[in-house]
């Protein structure tokens, strides 16, 4: 085989598993959602992920304080602020990773199962059985 039909034969293959890999993940996330809409799921869960965002702020902003160090007694708002938003955005997207995991699961589940399908029949083309 020639490198041009081989370059063609492996991008078509890396596009099969591309496909099939969204395919997949979009065959989990509906069967996770069972015909409901996902965009009521993601407020959901982007309102139960508020808890953590709230807790991540107040962490954050007491770090900014307390890391201002023992000589210098002046806090600064700045830091308390931008450590505040940095905990909140940390905890967010920790509660909305939570709230949001078995949607997750279910597309990567899919989706793995869809490229290594897609996986074993490159192989087979590769490496014909003769079964004889």
């Amino acid at each position: 085989m020639d490198l041009r039909k081989w370059s063609d034969w492996e991008l078509e293959y890396g596009r099969k598993i591309l496909d099939s890999g969204v395919e997949g993940a979009r065959y989990g996330r509906d069967m996770f959602l069972n015909g409901r809409p996902l965009t009521p799921f993601l407020n959901e869960s982007a309102r139960k992920a508020l808890r953590p965002a709230a807790i991540g702020a107040c962490v954050g902003a007491c770090l900014g304080a307390l890391s201002n160090g023992r000589g210098n007694q002046h806090w600064s708002i700045g830091k308390i602020l931008m450590f505040g938003m940095l905990g909140g955005a940390i905890g967010f997207s920790a509660g909305l990773g939570w709230e949001s995991r078995q949607l997750a699961e279910n597309a990567a589940s899919e989706a793995l199962r869809n490229i290594h399908r897609v996986r074993d029949e490159h192989w087979v083309e590769k490496h014909p059985v003769a079964y004889a």
